[in-house]
């Protein structure tokens, strides 16, 4: 199960509608070892793309070095589909490189709805999981 604050799943939704017709893309980032995801981290979508996102390479660097020096660890990596369902495609399969992660989907398909799920992917397979938000992590 993903536990997340309630400002944490208001900042992702905002980012997803915030960019689209593009797709947003962003960390949410905790202490290693805790799944307790408390910093957010909007990136930039370098393909610039409605149907594919892309982090920047060097910010991705810049990013992980960070977590690391913080002793941190991506609780959350989320993006957001602009035309179509929040399930992963299989190219958001195959880049799913965090076994601990869990891989948040919004949906921005329609405006006034909110689609928001999280995944577990492990070697290929797919587990979607419950979302539970509460008001604070404390």
């Amino acid at each position: 199960m993903l536990t997340l604050a309630t400002a944490t799943y208001d900042a992702i939704v905002a980012h997803a509608r915030r960019d689209h017709p593009d797709e947003a893309c962003g960390v949410v980032a905790g202490p290693a070892g805790s799944d307790r995801p408390l910093r957010m981290i909007e990136m930039l979508n370098a393909a610039r793309s409605p149907t594919f996102y892309e982090f920047d390479s060097g910010d991705l660097l810049q990013l992980y070095k960070e977590m690391d020096g913080n002793d941190e660890e991506p609780v959350i990596v989320y993006h957001s589909h602009t035309a179509t369902e929040a399930y992963p495609s299989r190219t958001d399969i195959s880049l799913a490189q965090e076994p601990n992660a869990h891989y948040v989907l919004v949906s921005t398909r329609e405006p006034e709805a909110v689609e928001f799920r999280s995944f577990r992917i492990v070697d290929g397979a797919v587990t979607e999981e419950p979302v539970e938000v509460v008001a604070s992590l404390d």
